[in-house]
């Protein structure tokens, strides 16, 4: 049965019960990116020498781990060992970079200008360009 809140005290005492304690605190990054092609501007293929699939398989030769549905892949994991963090294909055909829960700021703009060069040089070797747009 779910428990009810009567009053503002008993939902401060609720949410103050998830709390971690500060040295457990961590940020994680998520950054999105769209594929295109950039002699005509089209979004990148699943298949093909140029598409998404390759971009993944480049990646996987740099170290992560692939996840697949069936034969398709899908995301990508780092080891633990190696940093952790994620990267999933998005419904719109967009990567996107799950950080690894970390310390610092710092920490986390060393892992996505990590993450963007090994998806740039990729990107260049397979005639692939992206682009980090949104917003929050």
């Amino acid at each position: 049965m779910t428990e009810h809140l009567e009053n503002k005290a008993s939902l401060i005492e609720w949410i103050a019960a998830g709390e971690k304690p500060k040295d457990q605190w961590r940020i994680g990054t998520e950054h999105e990116k769209f594929g295109y092609r950039p002699g005509d501007f089209t979004p990148l293929p699943y298949d093909g020498p140029d598409g998404i699939r390759a971009m993944l398989d480049g990646l996987i030769s740099n170290g992560w781990q692939g996840k697949y549905e069936g034969e398709t892949l899908v995301a990508l994991t780092r080891p633990q060992e190696q940093g952790g963090g994620s990267v999933t294909l998005e419904p719109g055909g967009q990567l996107e970079l799950s950080g690894a829960p970390l310390a610092n700021i710092h920490q986390t703009c060393a892992e996505v200008g990590t993450h963007l060069k090994e998806v740039l040089q990729l990107a260049d070797s397979l005639g692939q360009a992206y682009m980090g747009i949104g917003y929050a």
